[in-house]
């Protein structure tokens, strides 16, 4: 028997992943009272705004792919808000900027989360909104066990709270300190927002798709959306070292709605593997899969090998390149092209035996690729920065932030399935709007400030968002829900788990406890943009004779804690049987996984 830090959880009833043992645990409790998959997940997506605050919240946003038992096809749920209308490259300019602030209230997008969750309850749940919110209203009113990793988040910007941000200082810094690891800490302002929301859904009558409406309004056009407009017009200080005002207003707030879309698939090993489209960066671990399939090496698939993981890197390396390029929310996408096997094959004759340091977008279609001045300009190095290495979420003490995330995945035992991966508005991005209880978030800050690019800055546009939640089909039903939180690295993890479970025949749980590693040779879709290139980062649990093999190769390899890359969540189902499982990630002491 191969050794697991947790069991893979097998059963038949539901099974729940998170990045947060409460926030499984509260979703599992609306499967046991008779919920389905997206009652729980929505209960998942509230309770892990109160506790992990640093991570995501109800100013973010969230994309998640669902499939239902009645239609098991699977569709793309985005909530990801929009740059408002103010949002030009001309005001940033304006304002003397290069790039958009990394934290502070020029950087946020539209608030998006919230109202997805919403439109996912009132389409596909069973339960009322006062039930799925019960668990969170109950940890932000009563409080909950707060993660020293929050507590470390509010200590790096200590001093920014002090000095700039009052409001957040309020409810982090009670008593002029922050917060203890383990604290029963409270927010009363979130919890009065939830309670507000379910009241005005109460007040719409007796039906339950009527309640959820009336609360998605108070959101929209109501309470919410009018002290969003009133704080954004007070100026803070953000990431430029200069106060400035925000853009989101209450027309913007009142214009945007969720929406349900096509996902991208891909077929591969007799699988179906979908994403979000290329607005995000989704379609980049479709790429590389398409790439190493073009490689026709079966050892191009082995992530324990020297070899396999330099393919899979370098196959890597060439999506990055292609998503600087050519990813946006944009019509003109030349998407089929990049997922052909004709140019697929093209990117795998680039990768030889030895590493690439050079940023190498092709040209699909024959078009010719443009690069932000940014990265033409190459630049590099992570200046004042937390260990790159670490996996964790990394925060300067401006409240910029890289990557921090959750994921949940659920599904039941009707065949209900959901990989969702909400993250923005944390508590570090921006200044806390008190009478709400959280801060917008800085999803604007993946735009560049150049116009004619496939992710240039134009309001309305959504941001390239790092967000990339998974599920794949077999036979036309789905067969596993995964993610990761990680920023750029979200698809460089799952890649490996894909091949060591769907290839390699690894458990879930054996396929996300094996060592992890990653590049950071591609821009950043973080503040300040950075690269550095030829750097490969694996956990030294990797034997020496492969990362020498993989120094050998060319790459400048960075060695990591033993357990410190990636925090993978993962179910699955198989349809013949009915057997549901789940694994969690160990990394961080704080992912979850539960069911029966």
């Amino acid at each position: 028997m191969t050794f697991t830090t947790r069991p893979t959880l097998r059963g038949t009833f539901g099974m729940v992943s998170s990045t947060h043992w409460l926030a499984s645990q509260a979703a599992m409790g609306m499967l046991e009272r008779g919920g389905n998959a997206f009652d729980a997940a929505v209960t998942a997506g509230f309770v892990l705004h109160v506790v992990e605050p640093h991570l995501n919240g109800p100013g973010g946003e969230v994309p998640a792919i669902v499939a239902t038992a009645q239609d098991p096809t699977p569709k793309v749920l985005c909530g990801q808000g929009p740059a408002p209308a103010g949002a030009t490259i001309a005001h940033f300019r304006s304002l003397g900027m290069d790039l958009i602030p990394g934290a502070g209230p020029l950087a946020a997008a539209v608030p998006g989360a919230v109202d997805a969750w919403l439109l996912l309850l009132r389409e596909h749940g069973t339960l009322t909104l006062a039930e799925v919110l019960a668990p969170a209203i109950d940890y932000a009113d009563a409080g909950h066990p707060l993660l020293g990793r929050v507590v470390d988040t509010v200590t790096a910007v200590r001093s920014l709270f002090e000095e700039h941000w009052p409001t957040s200082a309020q409810l982090w810094l009670r008593d002029g300190r922050p917060p203890t690891a383990g604290e029963r800490f409270t927010n009363p302002a979130y919890a009065r927002t939830l309670r507000r929301l379910v009241q005005a859904g109460l007040a719409a009558g007796t039906d339950r798709e009527a309640q959820i409406e009336a609360a998605r309004r108070a959101w929209g056009t109501g309470f919410v959306a009018d002290e969003i407009d009133r704080f954004s017009r007070r100026p803070f200080q953000d990431s430029s070292g200069r106060p400035h005002a925000g853009l989101v207003t209450g027309d913007d707030m009142a214009a945007y709605s969720a929406t349900w879309e096509e996902p991208v698939t891909f077929d591969w090993h007799g699988y179906s593997v979908a994403k979000t489209s290329f607005w995000g960066q989704g379609p980049v671990l479709l790429e590389t899969l398409s790439v190493l399939d073009a490689l026709d090496d079966p050892g191009a698939y082995d992530p324990a090998t020297a070899f396999g993981i330099h393919a899979q890197v370098e196959a890597l390396k060439l999506a990055f390149a292609d998503r600087e390029a050519w990813y946006g929310d944009g019509a003109d996408v030349p998407a089929k092209a990049l997922l052909s096997r004709e140019y697929a094959r093209e990117r795998a004759a680039l990768i030889g035996d030895r590493a690439s340091w050079e940023l190498r977008p092709g040209r699909p279609d024959g078009a010719q690729p443009r690069l932000p001045a940014h990265v033409r300009a190459g630049a590099v190095g992570r200046a004042d920065r937390s260990d790159a290495t670490t996996g964790e979420p990394t925060v300067q003490s401006d409240g910029v932030t890289r990557g921090d995330t959750c994921h949940v995945d659920v599904v039941d035992r009707w065949g209900n399935m959901i990989s969702a991966t909400p993250s923005g508005g944390w508590l570090q991005s921006s200044p806390t709007i008190p009478e709400l209880g959280f801060p917008l978030g800085t999803r604007l800050q993946m735009f560049w400030l150049e116009e004619g690019l496939a992710s240039s800055l134009a309001p309305g546009r959504r941001p390239r968002t790092t967000l990339s939640p998974t599920m794949v089909h077999r036979d036309g039903q789905p067969v596993l829900a995964c993610g990761t939180p990680g920023g750029d690295q979200q698809d460089q993890w799952q890649v490996p788990f894909l091949l060591r479970h769907l290839v390699g025949g690894q458990s879930i749980q054996e396929a996300i406890d094996a060592p992890a590693f990653h590049t950071v040779g591609l821009p950043e879709s973080f503040y300040p943009r950075d690269m550095e290139p030829g750097i490969l980062v694996v956990e030294d649990r990797l034997d020496g004779a492969t990362v020498a093999a993989l120094r050998a190769y060319g790459h400048e390899v960075r060695l990591s804690d033993a357990w410190s890359l990636g925090r993978l969540c993962a179910v699955s189902r198989d349809p013949a049987t009915g057997v549901l499982a789940a694994g969690a990630n160990p990394r961080g002491m704080q992912g979850y996984a539960c069911g029966r």
